[in-house]
Protein backbone atom coordinates (compact mmCIF):
# COMPACT_ATOMS: atom_id res chain seq x y z
CA UNK A 1 0.00 0.00 0.00
CA UNK A 2 1.40 3.24 -0.51
CA UNK A 3 1.21 6.15 1.49
CA UNK A 4 -0.68 9.19 1.19
CA UNK A 5 2.62 11.13 -0.64
CA UNK A 6 3.07 8.46 -3.34
CA UNK A 7 -0.10 7.88 -3.94
CA UNK A 8 -0.47 11.86 -4.94
CA UNK A 9 2.23 11.37 -6.85
CA UNK A 10 1.38 8.14 -8.72
CA UNK A 11 -2.16 9.91 -9.21
CA UNK A 12 -0.38 12.70 -11.54
CA UNK A 13 1.76 10.40 -12.84
CA UNK A 14 -1.43 8.61 -14.31
CA UNK A 15 -3.42 12.03 -15.56
CA UNK A 16 -0.25 13.07 -17.52
CA UNK A 17 -0.35 9.28 -18.98
CA UNK A 18 -3.70 9.14 -19.32
CA UNK A 19 -6.80 11.46 -20.05
CA UNK A 20 -9.28 11.78 -17.41
CA UNK A 21 -12.86 12.18 -18.85
CA UNK A 22 -14.55 13.37 -15.46
CA UNK A 23 -13.96 15.23 -13.35
CA UNK A 24 -12.22 16.71 -15.65
CA UNK A 25 -7.96 16.22 -15.39
CA UNK A 26 -7.38 20.02 -13.83
CA UNK A 27 -10.64 19.85 -11.41
CA UNK A 28 -9.05 15.92 -10.52
CA UNK A 29 -5.25 17.65 -9.99
CA UNK A 30 -7.14 20.67 -7.99
CA UNK A 31 -8.55 18.56 -5.97
CA UNK A 32 -5.31 16.33 -5.55
CA UNK A 33 -3.81 19.94 -4.29
CA UNK A 34 -6.50 20.48 -2.08
CA UNK A 35 -6.46 16.80 -0.10
CA UNK A 36 -2.62 17.24 -0.24
CA UNK A 37 -2.39 21.15 1.27
CA UNK A 38 -5.22 21.44 3.17
CA UNK A 39 -5.83 18.10 4.35
CA UNK A 40 -9.39 17.62 3.00
CA UNK A 41 -11.24 15.01 2.73
CA UNK A 42 -11.02 13.53 -0.99
CA UNK A 43 -14.74 13.96 -0.96
CA UNK A 44 -14.40 17.75 0.26
CA UNK A 45 -11.39 18.25 -1.67
CA UNK A 46 -13.81 17.26 -4.88
CA UNK A 47 -16.20 19.56 -3.92
CA UNK A 48 -13.65 22.65 -3.18
CA UNK A 49 -12.10 21.73 -7.08
CA UNK A 50 -15.19 22.25 -8.07
CA UNK A 51 -15.85 25.66 -6.65
CA UNK A 52 -12.57 26.51 -7.65
CA UNK A 53 -12.66 25.63 -11.06
CA UNK A 54 -16.10 27.65 -11.81
CA UNK A 55 -14.73 30.36 -9.59
CA UNK A 56 -17.66 30.37 -7.22
CA UNK A 57 -16.78 32.39 -4.82
CA UNK A 58 -18.56 30.82 -1.60
CA UNK A 59 -19.06 27.40 -0.56
CA UNK A 60 -21.62 26.51 2.09
CA UNK A 61 -20.69 23.36 4.37
CA UNK A 62 -20.55 22.74 7.62
CA UNK A 63 -17.74 19.83 7.09
CA UNK A 64 -14.71 23.12 6.32
CA UNK A 65 -13.51 25.51 9.03
CA UNK A 66 -16.01 27.98 9.23
CA UNK A 67 -14.65 31.44 7.23
CA UNK A 68 -11.68 30.15 6.06
CA UNK A 69 -10.32 31.02 2.40
CA UNK A 70 -9.23 27.58 0.69
CA UNK A 71 -7.61 29.02 -2.33
CA UNK A 72 -9.86 31.92 -3.80
CA UNK A 73 -13.11 29.75 -2.15
CA UNK A 74 -14.50 30.94 1.38
CA UNK A 75 -16.01 28.38 3.13
CA UNK A 76 -19.20 29.40 4.95
CA UNK A 77 -20.64 26.95 7.85
CA UNK A 78 -24.35 28.15 7.52
CA UNK A 79 -24.68 26.68 11.41
CA UNK A 80 -22.39 29.39 12.85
Amino acid sequence: MLDPVEAAYEAEELCRQFDVLYPRQEQFVTALRGWRTYGLSWFDAHLWSFAEHYQIDQLYSEDFQHDRIYGSVRVINPFE
